[in-house]
């Protein structure tokens, strides 16, 4: 049964590898002299006047996250669109509670208000 799983765990590892093996070589070859030229904002090339510091309402990110959600969601219907008519009865019943789900979240998001742009 181990030998079933040894495919998995390589990948993980060989995953988990590239990413602190990229982590690690970002850290060693970038530049480590800091000025305080370097330092200063960056406004466009303009100094920044009066109040730097804004506040971005929450809505602005459930309108986003609604809309990378549902997003993802549009990709789990292509598939079953495609292979509509080689999937029978059970398939349809399965992506209309799914399709179903999907409006619940919809209306809830409206009902909240996260999908108000104001």
């Amino acid at each position: 049964m181990l030998n079933d799983f040894a495919g998995i765990g390589v990948f993980f590892l060989v995953a988990l590898s590239f990413g602190i093996l990229a982590l690690a070589t970002a850290w060693l070859v970038n530049p480590k002299r800091p000025n305080p030229i370097k330092q200063d904002t960056y406004e466009c090339g303009l100094k920044t006047e009066g109040e730097t510091w804004v506040q971005f309402r929450s809505q602005y990110f459930l309108y986003g996250l609604v809309f990378v959600a549902f997003d993802v969601e549009c990709v789990f219907l292509y598939p079953w669109a495609v292979q509509f008519q080689c999937l029978g009865l059970f398939a349809f019943i399965e992506m209309f509670i799914f399709i179903c789900i999907l409006l619940l979240g919809l209306w809830y998001a409206w009902k909240e208000g996260a999908l108000e742009w104001i």
